[in-house]
């Protein structure tokens, strides 16, 4: 009896082992289903990104604002009758050592 007892668990345990470990089991599924999360995160903010580009495009076919902005800050291009003032903040210099301050 204890034969057929082993027999069967073994039967059992041969059986199962495609349900877990095979090409369709369940482990392999749950990397898949990790896989599928993980890109569909990916997809999104490649979706946000294109709106951001496809918004910039249309700003630049309507109108010249949006051209003249980024040949503004990006070619530094300045009309015929501007001015062009630049300011820049000092640049601060080294603190000396508290030994080269006290006079000797």
């Amino acid at each position: 009896m204890k034969f057929f007892a082993l027999m069967f668990v073994v039967l059992i345990a041969a059986l199962q082992s495609p349900l877990w470990f095979g090409k369709g089991g369940w482990l392999r599924v749950h990397e898949i289903s990790r896989d599928v999360d993980e890109q569909r995160a990916h997809n999104e903010s490649l979706r946000e990104r294109n709106a951001v580009v496809a918004a910039e495009v249309h700003d630049l076919k309507q109108g010249y604002e949006a051209i003249e902005e980024r040949a503004r800050y990006s070619l530094n291009l300045i009309k015929p009758d501007e001015t062009f003032v630049q300011i820049t903040e000092p640049v601060p210099s080294p603190a000396l050592p508290q030994a080269a301050r006290a006079p000797r």
